[in-house]
């Protein structure tokens, strides 16, 4: 791609007449002057920072280390706030939001005089809604991630937020942990800013952007509260500013086999089922279709070498300390494209070809992985003809083949009025359902797929079941957990038709989901279901449901998909 004759910015602040007067003053109003407004790249810092997420709560001393950066390379840094996405401030989920936090990112980076940006993200969906939004508007971009938390401690016990959260919360509610104990348990469990410090979805997707190119190595695994966490936002300042003189722009980054990358370092995590949603909507947003086969042809030929929480022993602090995300994928280059272009202006091989690891427990060795395979499988059959996914290596093998009798819930209120009931009629065999939690039925597709186990089965000591719904759960989590079975229930989906007593046939090896009701009475059901009413009918809600894909294409809007790069600042003269 050739370089512009002349960048953005300075279209802006070279217009002539009273366009160009009013830019030039307005601007010179906050301080600044001839130097920034004629000399190098206008930098813009989209800054994700809220007090209604605490995962970012160190976003402001972050966005300073970027300025900081892009001064010392010769740029002037604009700092503009988008929206920030706390997962676990949002209702009844930020995936509801992620859509609309890539169209702001989109906007700004489109309509604002900027030559390039960095996306300061950290938490769930704010680093997959930036990635979307900046790939569409296809400007200089790169990525910088807050920093997972430090681990949680509690009676010397190392913890994992939220791996911990659920796992102990199991336990209160069997009556194995009192109530003053689960209480002090809140005061260990998150000891400061950062996001969630295991292999969850903040981790997995920050990960990610390494092996896309789209951010300096260190970006998944620098801690937030190390001070190389700011030196590497500064190395980012300084690099965009360098992207833009030299307009390294997403398109020429983002290849179908940097998605390979991707996929290949998510299956070696063992990282965040919720990947297989985000992953599509960014690749369709560079033009690049990701089939969930894909996904599991990649994971089977994949090995975990991440010895990471929910899959593993160890979290984020003990694998940046044994050599993080740049150690791993020099593991791993024999599985990927290493001549891949990244940030950088190098390749993944130039990138991570000096990067050590200090502790092959924590990494491991292609000859001694933590499990041989990836940790997703996707699966298909007459309840999930569009497929359905399971992070297998996190459930309990004797349930990997599993025929149990369904037992149904409608929605997220009805699980939480039934589900420690007396009556409910499950035991251990049982299939839990969940329905209409998908990207209409939730709406938003919440994280309620991994449904909770009855309160007088966790007395009796049953702490696994086979669960199935279209919703998600947290990369967190853990368990014989089934996801976002498509096509989902309110769109007319199999689970729709699912009765209480039917018969389910789970087969991850097989990767088989089956509902063993015969066709005729399939169609006689299907006859008598109605669709839900609609959760919204004005503003964003109503966009959001008229407009959202199903879970396999990535739950991005169908008339987002694509990018169109902007070209040069232009504005109707006066």
């Amino acid at each position: 791609m050739s370089v512009p004759s002349q960048r953005r910015s300075q279209d802006f602040f070279t217009e002539e007449g009273v366009a160009g007067f009013t830019h030039r003053a307005m601007t010179k109003a906050m301080g600044f002057d001839d130097t920034n407004l004629r000399g190098g790249p206008v930098i813009g810092i989209c800054n994700t920072y809220s007090e209604l997420n605490n995962c970012h709560s160190n976003f402001n001393t972050l966005c300073e280390a970027v300025k900081r950066g892009v001064l010392q390379a010769g740029g002037t840094p604009l700092e503009f706030p988008t929206i920030s996405l706390g997962e676990t401030f949002l209702t009844p989920t930020s995936m509801l939001q992620r859509n609309l936090a890539a169209m702001d990112t989109e906007e700004m980076i489109r309509s604002q005089p900027l030559d390039g940006v960095v996306l300061l993200t950290g938490c769930d969906k704010t680093t997959p809604a930036a990635l979307m939004g900046a790939i569409s508007a296809d400007l200089p971009a790169i990525m910088v991630s807050g920093g997972p938390q430090l681990n949680g401690y509690f009676r010397g016990e190392t913890l994992g937020a939220c791996t911990d959260c659920r796992r102990l919360t199991a336990e209160h509610r069997a009556g194995e942990m009192d109530d003053q104990s689960y209480k002090e348990l809140e005061d260990g469990i998150v000891r400061g800013p950062g996001h969630c410090m295991v292999m969850g979805t903040a981790s997995t997707m920050n990960s990610i952007t390494e092996a896309l190119g789209m951010a300096l190595p260190g970006n998944g695994n620098i801690p937030a509260v190390d001070a190389r966490r700011l030196q590497h936002a500064q190395a980012a300042g300084r690099r965009i500013t360098a992207m833009a003189e030299e307009d390294l722009r997403p398109s020429r980054i983002l290849t179908e086999k940097a998605f390979e990358n991707a996929l290949t370092l998510l299956s070696s995590l063992g990282g965040s089922t919720n990947a297989v949603v985000h992953l599509p909507a960014i690749a369709g947003r560079a033009g690049i279709d990701l089939p969930l086969e894909l996904f599991d042809e990649i994971s089977r030929r994949t090995p975990i070498l991440a010895n990471t929480r929910p899959v593993g022993q160890y979290q984020m602090q003990e694998l940046h300390n044994a050599g993080g995300i740049p150690g791993l994928m020099r593991r791993l280059l024999p599985l990927l494209h290493g001549d891949e272009l990244t940030v950088t202006g190098r390749s993944i091989t130039d990138n991570v070809h000096a990067a050590r690891v200090e502790d092959s427990d924590v990494i491991r060795p292609l000859d001694n992985p933590v499990h041989p395979h990836g940790g997703i499988a996707v699966l298909r059959g007459n309840l999930a003809p569009e497929g359905a996914v399971v992070k297998h290596v996190a459930a309990s093998p004797e349930l990997s083949q599993h025929r149990g009798r369904a037992v149904v819930f409608e929605d997220v209120e009805d699980l939480k009025s039934r589900i420690d009931r007396d009556d409910l009629g499950a035991d251990a065999s049982s299939v839990l359902m969940l329905r209409n939690a998908g990207p209409l039925g939730g709406p938003g597709m919440p994280e309620v797929g991994n449904l909770p186990i009855p309160k007088n089965l966790l007395r009796q000591g049953v702490r696994d079941m086979v669960r199935i719904s279209d919703g998600r759960m947290s990369g967190t989590a853990f368990g014989t957990v089934i996801l976002h079975a498509a096509p989902e229930s309110a769109a007319g989906g199999p689970l729709a038709l699912v009765r209480d007593g039917d018969e389910i046939e789970l087969d991850i090896p097989n990767r088989r989901l089956a509902l063993l009701v015969d066709d005729t009475e399939l169609e006689r059901r299907r006859a008598e279901w109605s669709p839900p009413a609609p959760a919204y009918r004005r503003g964003y809600g109503r966009l959001f449901l008229s407009s959202v894909n199903q879970a396999p294409h990535g739950c991005d809007f169908d008339f987002l998909t694509g990018r169109d790069p902007v070209g040069e600042y232009r504005q109707p003269k006066f």
